[in-house]
């Protein structure tokens, strides 16, 4: 079982962002910038592109309205998008607020934010999210 699994199952806490019966999103308690949200198919599957294709369809409806909420939420020029994947093998996306192509550099130093910060972070994409 992967750590993605015991957050989706509750065994570790997380600061949820949404959930429906296929995916999970929550912050990236290491995050490249503050409201860095990791979207997770419930499904236990090491390669993002080993997904079914419904999967990776519906993975990108799923994901849409966080990332306009995360637009909405920070002072950024978009939502960016990346598949990583190699930290834990559980497919995975991150949406990251960037400005610029280099926002989304992964060989960057993660910030350390406290209990605190993160849930104020979670607080603003979720007031985005329901507005």
């Amino acid at each position: 079982m992967t750590i993605f699994s015991k957050i989706i199952a509750g065994e570790i806490p997380s600061y949820k962002i949404a959930e429906n019966e296929r995916f999970y999103a929550f912050l990236d308690i290491f995050p490249l910038v503050e409201g860095h949200v990791l979207v997770v198919p419930k499904t236990e599957t090491d390669n993002f592109f080993d997904l079914s294709a419904d999967y990776l369809a519906d993975i990108m409806v799923f994901a849409q309205p966080i990332a306009k909420a995360i637009e909405k939420a920070f002072d950024c020029n978009r939502c960016g998008m990346s598949v990583v994947g190699l930290e834990v093998p559980h497919a995975h996306i991150h949406l990251v607020p960037i400005n610029e192509a280099d926002d989304l550099n992964f060989t960057r130093g993660k910030l350390k934010l406290s209990a605190d910060e993160l849930t104020a972070v979670q607080a603003k994409i979720l007031s985005a999210l329901q507005a």
